[in-house]
């Protein structure tokens, strides 16, 4: 019996006790600075609760505050690492990654504690889940492609600076979509190159366009090259969208945002709008990676969290085009969900 079991059943106070703490060190170390009333709105504590945690953890010399707010120590910091694999322990992470494996026929998933709809610091630990993973499998001369979106670019934002840089090139798989420059693939790939010491290249071109324009464009030999590239990649990044977070953001109209739900539209990657069982509802004509070549592309790796996301991140990987995905709690939970309610609803029909 390992030791988080004996203490689950001993003394489960002392556990809600290290969790609480916990998250409070990681709600301080992510979103400093921060003040007391805002980090117990954050926490859903009471001020007088998380001033007396507080007050015990800069004792500890594990945070400390000023005049701009609270933040973690070197030591702090240190032990927010340690303190991740209890945590991911005591919520039984580890099994609930190899069952996602299982499910979704994936090479690995990796699952970060929380669900992202409820704590945008989720979001910012997924991200540095995916940084973590990025530098252990990059190697010199490789080519990496990347989306855009909010989670990748807050993967770039994390990335920790290479001490020693890495030889490799980063390009957008996709154009813009025309919304905010920070979250666009071209500016995702321009960090990440720069914080691993590498080359970028740009994709100047929109990701949506209209058919009788698609061959002039990519005729154009810089949009050609880089594309070309693309295919060429060893590592696709790409995060994981809704069906109708996506089609609004492609400022689609009303009347087809609700025509794809009607068609059993659920998760969008590429352009492609998919149903539960990873079918093509509807496509874009645009300027980057197809779906056809991912097929070239070694390794595929899918990034998107929160509940609200799980029929999205189902969708994707029924595709079977992608290699790993990073979650977070919130969906890996629902999904286990949707798998048992499918196997009750198709037992239901054999009987």
């Amino acid at each position: 019996m390992d030791s988080v079991t004996v203490l689950q059943q001993i003394a489960p106070d002392m556990l809600k006790t290290m969790e609480r703490r916990y998250e409070m060190l990681r709600t301080v170390y992510f979103a400093y600075p921060i003040g007391r009333r805002s980090l117990a709105a954050k926490l859903d504590l009471s001020e007088r609760t998380v001033r007396r945690e507080l007050e015990l953890l800069e004792q500890q010399g594990l945070v400390s505050s000023s005049a701009a707010g609270v933040q973690a120590t070197t030591a702090g910091e240190k032990l927010l690492v340690e303190l991740k694999e209890y945590i991911r322990e005591i919520h039984g992470l580890g099994e609930l990654e190899k069952r996602l494996c299982r499910m979704l026929g994936m090479q690995r998933v990796i699952v970060v504690p929380g669900d992202s709809d409820r704590d945008d610091i989720v979001k910012k630990d997924m991200a540095k889940a995916t940084a973590r993973y990025l530098r252990g499998v990059l190697r010199d001369g490789d080519v990496l492609a990347v989306t855009g979106g909010t989670t990748l670019s807050q993967v770039a934002n994390g990335f920790p600076v290479e001490s020693t840089p890495k030889r490799v090139t980063v390009i957008p798989a996709r154009g813009g979509l025309g919304e905010d420059a920070d979250i666009q693939a071209n500016s995702v790939a321009a960090r990440l190159a720069e914080r691993l010491g590498g080359d970028y290249r740009l994709l100047h071109a929109p990701d949506n366009v209209a058919p009788a324009l698609l061959d002039t464009i990519l005729r154009e030999p810089r949009i050609r090259d880089v594309i070309s590239l693309v295919r060429r990649s060893q590592i696709l990044l790409h995060g994981i969208g809704t069906a109708e977070e996506m089609a609004r953001r492609r400022a689609m109209d009303d009347a087809t945002v609700m025509q794809l739900i009607a068609d059993g539209a659920v998760g969008e990657a590429f352009g492609y709008y998919f149903n539960v069982r990873g079918e093509i509802v509807f496509s874009m004509s645009s300027i980057g990676l197809r779906l056809e070549d991912l097929a070239g592309i070694p390794l595929v790796v899918a990034v998107g969290g929160g509940r609200s996301k799980a029929w999205a991140v189902l969708s994707v990987a029924s595709t079977g085009f992608c290699d790993v995905c990073i979650t977070d709690e919130g969906a890996a939970r629902r999904l286990i969900s949707i798998k048992r309610l499918k196997e009750e609803v198709h037992n239901g029909s054999q009987g």
